[in-house]
């Protein structure tokens, strides 16, 4: 028997004879849509329509074609979702208004559309089932809009298919809506593949990852790979995350004896106090045991770095022989007491004093007020028995500025001396395994060899005397102990953003979620939003690594060499560049690894709590940024300093001028890959940024005192210029070394993956940046699009290797410790 249809003509659907072969498919259409438009047979309680809906649809005939074209609109109407109540009425007011839809169907559809009585849970699902099954019929159903779709599924009922009037209508109602409605189709009839079994890893490409790590780790490779060896070893395994602070510091400070009883905590030192004389080698331990535990890494800088460096770096040849040996061991716990609560960076200014008494040849230590104590000494509150105070050096009636002294602070049981008040900094938002406290002197007499004399001497009689005449200049010299801290500090933060990234990047290349309908689930790292927040992270910290192993090694070198001005800027720098990336690279892993960031067993909560304070200890990043910006435009001075300050000036517009009519219009717009990838242009870009921004404040500043305003005032308002400036000095000394490690490498993979994470780190940057590069038309609006473009494309390119570049950091899975990066 050959069926008979309804087919739409002119308005009118008309009766039909189709061919026997479609029996099959247009019989199970109907069946569809018989069962899609009867409601089921339920109790009352059951029902989830209105009584007098469920009343109006109980004696309903089988669905026609008319109400198989909107099928696909019931569908999207109640997806959730997708589209408002308002949207939904729509659709409602648009199809009671179509001549080619026979008043039962505009009354049934109408029913079906009332935003105030949605369907029920199994009509809504009988619909969705119909639509799937038709589409099974359909070729090329997953391509269609929903009127395509509507017509296809109408069309299985009726050869002749909707009429173009239908056909018209249902595309003009789509287009109103605004959806995507191809996409909403794809949901649907894509059906999702079976998931079971599936890999949890994403793209594996063979990469040398030992020679990227041989690479990153420099010629001290070997120290390091002794100290990742030692952190491993079970008696450094992390304590519960519960760990009570006193129980902590314990725990901290017997790491910290570990370390010392292998010679680490000496390196630095002469041979005679157990160590090597090696600056470097030191930075290098600092910046390995950073992987480990901060409040560790913390507490080993306090007690070798900064006691026993003030020592090394300030006291006479007698002092070092005298302490250097019981520092290293750890038998003598120090501390570093130069910051004050009341005056902070503002080492100058501080106030405690160290008054010389001739009469009994001893120093008398006092605190002025209870505000001008010592605070946040690491050591302080429990294990140090004696501090390296900064106080001012008073003989007679005359200040001599702020000196170096030895000052015992406890007795061998632990107690404190007398003269000496102790308190506790208390519980921190991290590195609560260092012992952080406050110190008051109450009139401490200590002897008179206790003052660090190696650029200050006082005689028994008061004389006072130093191979430095300037106090300036000796002020600054003593204070350049801080530089080595500041470079390990700054390669501390580099591990800690190494440490996070290497947790975020293991887990994206694990992570599966969305996808395709027609493919399994994807690694969340695949999507290029992903990638964008991790991978320039990377990059910047193989260049931050680079750059500072560079520092450290020229430091080790040449501590009181004609370059010391120059490395005191650069580790101002470059501090403030690393540790303000290590808080964005933590904060910016911990996110991507979304709620299982959040999981403090997987180490992101001690990872930000405790590197926080790195942007501010050591030198506020502030404050240090515009320390290195004093000292680029002091070196920018000497240039012109047979100038007056109005050859000066005219000299800086001469410069500017020549800079503006140098630029190529040509390389503006340039947008080939060839050239944006092209090291010496990213290196012109850099030197350019820097050299302007240079020039510019320098004229800023020169227009401002030829105006005659005080020097103080118009550095003050200049200050956001500068910061600019040393911004752009650090990226462009990262972005030197980064190449020349680049140009000096091996011919192959290695050297041809790290060409790759240093256009990366050059272009992302230039991007992050491109507003001044608009507005100084050093690009123009092209250009800064083709960046974007190509920085896109290199991320594609290196996100097969993405684990093995934070496999290249070398961190062992013992100090990394977080479960979800154990499978990468």
């Amino acid at each position: 028997m050959i069926p008979r249809v309804l087919e739409p003509d002119a308005g009118h659907w008309i009766q039909q004879e189709l061919p026997e072969d479609t029996n099959a498919a247009i019989q199970k259409v109907l069946e569809g849509l018989w069962a899609a438009t009867t409601p089921r047979q339920t109790a009352p309680s059951e029902c989830k329509l209105m009584p007098e809906k469920a009343a109006a649809v109980e004696d309903e005939a089988p669905a026609s074609p008319g109400i198989a074209s909107v099928l696909p609109f019931l569908y999207i109407a109640w997806a959730d979702g997708l589209l408002t109540p308002t949207q939904i009425e729509q659709i409602r007011t648009r199809i009671t208004a179509q001549h080619w839809l026979n008043d039962e169907e505009r009354r049934r559809l109408s029913a079906w559309l009332d935003p105030q009585n949605p369907p029920d849970a199994t009509t809504y699902y009988r619909w969705v089932r119909t639509i799937k099954e038709s589409a099974r019929d359909i070729p090329h159903a997953a391509q269609k809009s929903l009127a395509e779709l509507g017509c296809a599924i109408a069309s299985l009922a009726n050869v002749a298919g909707p009429t173009e009037e239908a056909t018209r209508a249902l595309a003009e109602m789509e287009e109103a809506l605004g959806i995507v409605g191809r996409e909403a189709v794809r949901e649907l009839v894509v059906e999702r593949p079976r998931l079971e079994g599936q890999a949890r890893e994403g793209p594996v490409v063979g990469v040398d990852v030992g020679g990227l790590k041989a690479a990153l780790d420099g010629r001290l490779a070997s120290l390091r790979d002794r100290i990742r060896t030692l952190l491993c070893d079970p008696a450094f395994v992390y304590p519960d995350t519960e760990t009570a602070t006193d129980e902590m510091r314990e725990v901290v400070l017997a790491w910290t004896q570990l370390l010392a009883d292998q010679g680490i905590g000496a390196l630095a030192f002469p041979e005679y106090a157990g160590g090597q004389d090696d600056m470097e080698q030191f930075i290098a331990s600092f910046e390995t045991i950073a992987y480990h535990d901060l409040s560790l890494t913390i507490k080993f800088g306090v007690q070798f770095g900064l006691f026993g460096g003030s020592i090394r770096a300030l006291g006479s040849e007698e002092q070092k022989r005298q302490y250097l040996a019981d520092a290293g061991s750890l038998a003598l716990p120090g501390c570093f007491a130069m910051t004050e609560r009341g005056h902070g960076s503002n080492v100058r200014d501080l106030q405690t004093t160290a008054t010389y008494d001739a009469a009994t040849e001893e120093f008398v230590i006092d605190t002025p007020s209870d505000d001008d104590h010592k605070e946040w000494i690491g050591n302080a509150a429990r294990h140090a028995r004696i501090a390296t105070v900064f106080a001012q050096l008073v003989i007679g009636e005359q200040s001599r500025g702020v000196h170096a002294f030895l000052a015992r602070i406890r007795d061998e049981a632990g107690n404190p001396l007398p003269g000496v008040r102790l308190g506790d900094s208390g519980h921190k938002l991290g590195l609560n395994g260092v012992d952080n406290g406050r110190i008051w002197f109450d009139h401490l007499r200590i002897p008179r060899e206790n003052l660090l004399s190696r650029f200050a001497q006082v005689a028994e009689d008061g004389t006072y005397s130093s191979p430095i005449p300037s106090s300036s200049r000796r002020f600054f010299t003593m204070l350049g102990t801080l530089v080595g801290g500041r470079i390990a500090v700054a390669s501390g933060g580099v591990s800690a953003a190494k440490s996070a990234l290497t947790i975020a990047v293991k887990y994206g290349a694990q992570r599966r979620q969305f996808g395709r309908k027609d493919r399994a689930e994807v690694p969340v790292l695949d999507y290029l939003s992903h990638q964008r927040r991790l991978l320039p992270l990377v990059a910047t910290c193989y260049a931050l690594n680079f750059a500072l192993h560079d520092l450290a090694a020229r430091y080790g070198r040449t501590p009181d060499g004609d370059d010391v001005r120059e490395i005191e800027a650069e580790a101002a720098a470059l501090k403030a560049m690393s540790t303000t990336h290590a808080t964005r690279a933590i904060q910016e892993a911990r996110e991507a690894c979304g709620g299982e960031g959040y999981r403090a067993e997987n180490r992101f909560a001690l990872l930000k709590a405790d590197s926080d304070i790195f942007t501010t200890f050591e030198g506020d990043n502030t404050v240090l940024r515009l320390q290195a910006a004093k000292s680029l435009l002091a070196g920018y001075q000497e240039e012109f300093s047979n100038l007056d300050c109005f050859g000066l000036l005219g000299k800086l517009v001469e410069r500017v001028e020549v800079r503006v009519g140098e630029m190529n219009p040509i390389k503006r717009r340039q947008t080939d890959t060839r050239h944006l990838l092209d090291p010496g242009v990213h290196a012109e870009l850099f030197r350019d940024r820097e050299r302007d921004l240079l020039i510019s404040a320098a004229r800023r500043l020169t227009g401002r005192l030829e105006g005659g305003m005080d020097s103080f005032e118009a550095f003050i308002e200049v200050q956001d210029h500068l910061l600019t400036l040393t911004n752009a000095y650090a990226q462009r000394l990262v972005l030197d070394s980064f190449q020349a490690v680049v140009e000096a490498a091996d011919e192959g993979q290695v050297k041809e993956l790290l060409g790759k994470v240093c256009a990366l780190y050059a272009l992302w940057h230039i991007e992050q940046d491109r507003g001044w590069f608009l507005e100084q038309h050093y690009i123009d609006a092209t250009k800064a699009k083709a960046i974007r473009t190509e920085v896109n494309a290199l991320l594609g390119q290196l996100r097969p290797h993405a684990v093995s570049l934070v496999n290249g950091f070398g961190i062992p899975d013992q100090l990394l410790a977080a479960p979800i990066a154990m499978n990468g």
